[in-house]
């Protein structure tokens, strides 16, 4: 978004559309759904599928994430990729892990075929809502983001081609994530309760909570108030490598001797960039590691970290 003028201002406030819709729990959306909500916005400002494929060729990873992702394969797990990201992205920056593309669920985007859809009525409409847009603040005209995008998604641009073709984008979010998960699950004949499984936000929480459930591990990373009531631990930390020894662990022990290790490190504090690790499962009140996570994640994510 940010390859147009005042593109991340539409963004935040499209995202926080998202997070609204997704805690009213607006029937068949789910978390993440902002990937179809924005597609007007890149049709309107040209931006194509190669723009997508050159900013994951340039994006940087995780601290530590190639260096974790290569003792998993080395250690003989199975890693895999469920990401909301549209395909153009996900399949870049897995590849520059080392994980198969058939490991790799993402939301497929023909974006290209999209700007065929834009006609006159449909960008002045566009034009309009964008304008309107750029003069909301995210939380303090929550009412007023709610009312309006209401009435822009569900009610105008439905009406319009490009709002007939957005239709059939489902972004792989919320439930969806649970759902790629399950299929690797079966194809693998692997119960829940053998997964572990990392996420950070609002779009993760039905698979970590599916994980969780089962008794399996599920890992909340740099996280917000979103996903970290939903996990079975925590790391945050500027290195997500962080989590060599835990999983070192798991495979010998399982939810008892990680239990026991991510306990002793929780006691044991951390320093300014971490690692902070925190057992979650059970926990009555976390208000004190989403303030640790929060600040972490703004540390490593810069302003997407505000983000829910």
């Amino acid at each position: 978004m940010k390859l147009f003028p005042n593109g991340d201002k539409i963004f935040e406030v499209i995202s926080r559309y998202d997070d609204l819709l997704t805690l009213e729990e607006r029937e068949d959306y789910e978390p993440g759904d902002t990937l179809s909500l924005i597609v007007p916005f890149l049709a309107l400002h040209n931006i194509s599928e190669d723009n997508i494929a050159t900013l994951a060729a340039k994006a940087s990873l995780t601290g530590g994430a190639y260096k974790l992702i290569s003792w998993l394969e080395y250690s003989g797990w199975k890693v895999f990729c469920i990401s909301t990201s549209y395909e153009q992205y996900a399949i870049h920056i897995t590849q520059k892990l080392g994980i198969y593309a058939h490991n790799v669920a993402c939301t497929p985007f023909p974006l290209d075929k999209f700007h065929t859809t834009l006609c006159k009525e449909g960008l002045k409409l566009l034009h309009q809502t964008e304008e309107d847009i750029l003069t909301m603040r995210p939380v303090a005209d929550d009412d007023r983001i709610k009312q309006s995008l209401d009435n822009f998604f569900w009610e105008k641009l439905p009406t319009t081609d490009l709002g007939e073709a957005i239709k059939e984008l489902k972004p792989v979010g919320g439930r969806r994530k649970v759902a790629a998960l399950n299929r690797f699950a079966d194809k693998y004949d692997q119960p829940l309760s053998n997964w572990v499984v990392v996420g950070d936000s609002i779009t993760d929480f039905r698979m970590l909570q599916a994980v969780e459930e089962e008794k399996g591990l599920a890992i909340s990373f740099n996280a917000n108030e979103y996903a970290l009531p939903y996990s079975t631990m925590s790391l945050a930390s500027t290195l997500i490598s962080y989590l060599t020894e835990v999983l070192e662990v798991w495979q010998k022990g399982q939810r008892t001797a990680v239990e026991k290790i991510v306990k002793d490190k929780e006691k044991a504090g951390g320093a300014a960039d971490g690692p902070y690790f925190h057992w979650l499962s059970g926990r009555e009140n976390i208000d004190e590691v989403i303030e640790i996570h929060k600040r972490m994640r703004r540390l490593v994510r810069e302003e997407t970290g505000k983000l829910g």
